[in-house]
């Protein structure tokens, strides 16, 4: 006689997992019926987010990389990368990193990462399954990651800010380190960019000004300079 076979559903919701168990029938295969009711993740902005902390106590987890994580972040958060500096030696690694430094680390200064493979293992070992966790990155995208994933592992109450860090006004948490929360993503060349614009713009302004109120002393200084 054929068992009676069941499928395992699962359903997007706010409710924690439950599981419930089918009836036996005389005469068929015993079996269990397991209904996997995951929670959504919660996505908020920065002041819903800081009430999230203060009135229900979320605990807040940084999850960009290290050199983001110092240059500033929620002060008293816990930080577990979900990316990882990739220091691997192989030849197309060692390729990819140079492309990489020699560009978007020069430019923007960000580093050459992989995947964190202990990030899941990592975030269980300080925090139980029914934790209440508000996952924080720069721009939104790794905290959506790590949410999904922190998510088929069974946490239950995640949240996660709409934009990242970058959307946080000044003030709205206190934080700690070298700049504001939302400029901790801007690093390399770019960040002196504009101070470069600054500088050339006042100087050219200078020339103006000197050629139009003093003409004779400039086009002697134009007398000076040496032929092409």
């Amino acid at each position: 006689m054929a068992g009676v076979s069941t499928s395992c559903l699962t359903l997007s919701s706010r409710s924690k997992f439950r599981t419930h168990h089918a009836r036996n029938i005389p005469g068929k295969t015993n079996c269990w019926r397991k209904l996997g009711i995951r929670a959504e993740v919660n996505y908020v902005n920065a002041e819903e987010a800081k009430k999230l902390v203060a009135a229900e106590g979320y605990v807040v987890l940084d999850v960009r990389d290290i050199t983001q994580y110092e240059r500033a972040h929620i002060k008293s958060c816990y930080h577990v990368p979900l990316f990882i500096e990739n220091q691997d030696n192989d030849l197309g690694t060692i390729i990819k990193r140079t492309v990489h430094n020699n560009f978007s680390g020069l430019f923007f200064g960000l580093p050459f990462t992989k995947p964190n493979p202990e990030f899941v293992e990592s975030v269980k070992g300080q925090f139980s399954p029914d934790s209440k966790l508000l996952l924080v990155c720069q721009e939104g995208l790794r905290s959506t990651a790590a949410a999904n994933k922190l998510e088929q592992a069974g946490f239950q109450n995640i949240a996660c800010i709409t934009s990242g860090l970058q959307s946080v006004k000044p003030g709205t948490f206190d934080s700690e380190g070298s700049t504001e929360l939302q400029n901790a993503g801007k690093a390399g060349l770019i960040t002196i960019q504009g101070k470069i614009s600054a500088v050339l713009g006042t100087v050219l302004i200078c020339a103006y000004l000197f050629i139009t109120f003093f003409p004779e002393q400039a086009e002697k200084l134009f007398q000076l300079a040496p032929a092409s």
